[in-house]
């Protein structure tokens, strides 16, 4: 089956509202000169303050800001109450999110989330209308005891728990091994696409075939332009989740260049 690849960038905490804006003019500028089949789904992801700024730039005018969405890197699964710093899948939405990204490794590490917390944060962003982007990924230690597949298949398992088919084929997984994030390091391709390959078998076990074959599944670990044409070469690697360089409009419209030449 053909999927359209996803190329997603993750801003972190970084870039103020007045920079976010610039940032989002670089790719929209790039994207312009594309038709929509000729991209793939080209997803940014500000912080909180800056989501409005850059989604009242979008635009039908021609300019390819309707060619870009945006995500928020989290929410509450709640609607409304006493959470707070939080955000809700209604004000993301209302912020014109299109997908929200939950489950992120640095989440988990840095905020204790756990699976339970992700599995209900899934479920309020399918249900408000949005797509979830649910990271897993295992540390290096995790790694060289053996355990990735069996780590990341728990991960898989907990994450779609109680959810229907139809809306598992609707979202979207990030694979990130940990230890390649921020550091430098990128899984070897070939490696990766195993990963996502079982990835995809744990949800066709859960989920179906068809299921199976309709969610779309991305790498995330340093994703680079010169990296991005050898991981989209894969039979299953769907796009990439990008960090570091997505905060230069040149080297992430590079990478969205260079997944066209190999997978759009």
């Amino acid at each position: 089956m053909s999927r359209k690849p996803i190329i997603a960038g993750n801003w972190k905490m970084n870039l103020l509202r007045s920079e976010a804006k610039e940032l989002f003019e670089g790719i929209k500028s790039f994207v312009k000169d594309y038709t929509a089949p000729q991209l793939p789904t080209v997803v940014i992801a500000p912080t909180f303050t800056s989501l409005c700024e850059v989604s009242s730039v979008k635009c039908d005018c021609g300019c390819g800001g309707n060619k870009i969405y945006v995500a928020a890197q989290n929410c509450h699964w709640e609607n409304s109450g006493a959470y707070t710093g939080e955000i809700s899948v209604a004000m993301a939405k209302d912020a014109g999110c299109d997908y929200i990204i939950i489950g992120h490794s640095e989440r988990r590490q840095y905020f204790s989330e756990t699976d339970e917390m992700i599995n209900k944060k899934a479920k309020a962003i399918l249900a408000g209308g949005l797509i979830p982007i649910i990271c897993c990924g295992e540390t290096l230690g995790q790694r060289e005891a053996g355990m990735t597949d069996e780590h990341i298949a728990s991960q898989i398992r907990a994450a779609l728990s109680g959810i229907s088919s139809e809306d598992v084929a609707k979202s979207v997984i990030a694979y990130e091994p940990i230890w390649a994030i921020g550091t430098g390091k990128t899984c070897d391709s070939a490696e990766a696409n195993r990963v996502i390959k079982m990835i995809r078998s744990v949800v066709e076990e859960v989920a179906g075939s068809n299921a199976a074959d309709s969610i779309r599944i991305l790498y995330g670990g340093s994703v680079k332009p010169s990296t991005i044409e050898e991981q989209m070469a894969q039979s299953d690697i769907d796009g990439a989740l990008v960090g570091g360089a997505s905060l230069k409009a040149d080297s992430f419209n590079e990478i969205i260049a260079n997944t066209m030449k190999v997978a759009v």
